[in-house]
Order: structure tokens, then C-alpha cells, then sequence
């Protein structure tokens, strides 16, 4: 078995992690805001996960997944705005926020989770990188990876439950990259293989 060393992927993110919480230190703030974008498969769950148990401030960060709040396969737009209004805004201005986690079984929104503004937010998901959201945003994330590593890693993380809905998916991407130009907003770009 190789040795994470060994793995193109794990060096990739383990540099990447490195990275970020080197730009959160350098924040100077106790309650930075984190947003990770990329494409379906890029990496940003782990990413978001990694930099979670290796934050760099005293009060642990709030770890939120758009997959959380997106309101179904095409739900994209309104999941990030969701996240602006219920976490991004009240965040920036001091205040709880309160987003609801989507049940993709039931098709609905379900329980409220709060927000606490005293502690910093990494929020990652496909589409999180916008205008609006970079204004508050302390360190902004871009991830790219080639389409057939992101594709493969998609569907070996979410399966057959994924693979139908692949396309319209990536039509929202390619939307959300035309529209936002995410790429241009982050303050890291982060590649992994």
C-alpha cells in the first residue's frame, strides 16, 4: 500500500490545507469566513474537513457543506443564496445565523442549525464563490481538478445516486463559472490531480 507521500491526491490536499491555514492566520481575526468552490469531485468536502481539524485560531470553526442546504439536483442558485442570506450575511455583520439542512429524501427543508458570529465559518460547495459572497469572504478558494479525476471521485463517493444527474449538474457549474467567474475571486487556487 503506498504511503500518503506516495498519493498524487493526498500531497496535493495536505499542501492545500498547509496553504489555507497559513491565509486564516494571516487574517488576524477570530472569526474568519472560509469559502471553498470547485467543480463537482474537485476536492473541496475533504479540503473544508482537513482544514476543520487543523485550524489554526483557539475556538473551532463551523463546518457547513452547501450539500446541506441545496434544495435538490437543481437547486444550486438557490442553495448559495440561501447560504448568503442565513449564514454569510448575519455572519459579516455580527449576528446568529440560522440555516435549515435540506432532506434530499424527503424533498424538503428540515431542522435549523445557528451560526455563531464569534467563531469562524469554513463553507464549502459548488457555486459558494459569488460576488456577494467574496465581499465577506476573508479567504476565498478556488479548486480545480480535470474532469475525469473529479468525475470519478464524484461517483465513487456518491454512486449510482449521482450518475443520472451528472450533467445538469455540471450545467449549473458552467453557469455558475460563466456568471461569477469564481476563479477571478479567490484569493487561493488550489489544483489537485
Amino acid at each position: 500500500m503506498p504511503s500518503r507521500s506516495d498519493d498524487p491526491l493526498a500531497r496535493a490536499l495536505e499542501e492545500a490545507v498547509v496553504r489555507v491555514a497559513a491565509a486564516v492566520r494571516a487574517v488576524q481575526a477570530s472569526n474568519p469566513v472560509v469559502l471553498i468552490d470547485g467543480r463537482s469531485g474537485a476536492g473541496k468536502s475533504t479540503l473544508a474537513r482537513l482544514l476543520a481539524e487543523r485550524w489554526p485560531l483557539r475556538a473551532a470553526p463551523q463546518l457547513i457543506a452547501l450539500d446541506e442546504i441545496y434544495p435538490g439536483w437543481d437547486g444550486m442558485d438557490d442553495g448559495v443564496e440561501r447560504a448568503y442570506d442565513q449564514i454569510l450575511r448575519p455572519h459579516g455583520r455580527d449576528l446568529v445565523g440560522t440555516w435549515q439542512r435540506y432532506d434530499w429524501v424527503a424533498g424538503k427543508y428540515a431542522e435549523n442549525h445557528a451560526v455563531d458570529p464569534s467563531r469562524g465559518v469554513i463553507l464549502e460547495g459548488c457555486g459558494v464563490l459569488t460576488p456577494r459572497g467574496a465581499r465577506i469572504a476573508d479567504v476565498r478558494v478556488w479548486m480545480e481538478s480535470p474532469e475525469p479525476s473529479r468525475k470519478r471521485r464524484a461517483l465513487d463517493r456518491d454512486g449510482e445516486l449521482f450518475r443520472p444527474h451528472w450533467d445538469r449538474w455540471a450545467a449549473q457549474e458552467v453557469r455558475h463559472l460563466r456568471r461569477d467567474k469564481p476563479i477571478e475571486l479567490a484569493t487561493l487556487i488550489v489544483t489537485v490531480p
